[in-house]
């Protein structure tokens, strides 16, 4: 299983945004330290704020910042709502009835175990949990060319 890259980004917007500790920082700037499009973080922020998970602040000196505590931020939950589908086989797709063996294959019930076992584990974590190893993330993220931190 691959998730979307909307997904990806997600996640990389919630961990740089609960490094800040509250600080406001722009789509701009997320973009730079990761090396990903702004226009595409533009929209990926624009998830995050309809789920709840980030707040946007709009003028000269504005920006985004989490709106929930890490620790609220299920990582199960995100996945679920940011991915539109786990259709991992065409069989999976409604209305999609192109395979011979479907009316007897038993794929399909394992392949959807497994996608729900995944699920379940995430389940399990929060942005909380990933921002455990926070000064080495810190270390990776925000430590520039000059040896400066800007978190």
């Amino acid at each position: 299983m691959q998730l979307t890259y909307h997904t990806d980004y997600a996640l990389r917007v919630l961990v740089y945004l609960g490094l800040k500790n509250g600080s406001l920082a722009t789509i701009s700037e997320i973009s730079g330290h990761f090396g990903v499009s702004r226009n595409h973080l533009v929209k990926v922020v624009g998830s995050l704020s309809h789920l709840g998970h980030v707040e946007t602040v709009r003028g000269k000196s504005g920006g985004v910042r989490l709106s929930r505590d890490p620790a609220e931020i299920r990582i199960g939950e995100l996945v679920r709502c940011t991915e539109s589908h786990f259709n991992i086989m065409s069989c999976f797709a409604e209305g999609e009835e192109n395979c011979a063996i479907a009316q007897v294959c038993k794929l399909k019930g394992m392949l959807r175990r497994a996608t729900q076992s995944f699920l379940d584990v995430l389940d399990e974590y929060t942005l909380a949990h990933i921002l455990r190893n926070r000064d080495e993330l810190v270390e990776i993220i925000f430590v520039g060319e000059h040896g400066m931190r800007d978190a």
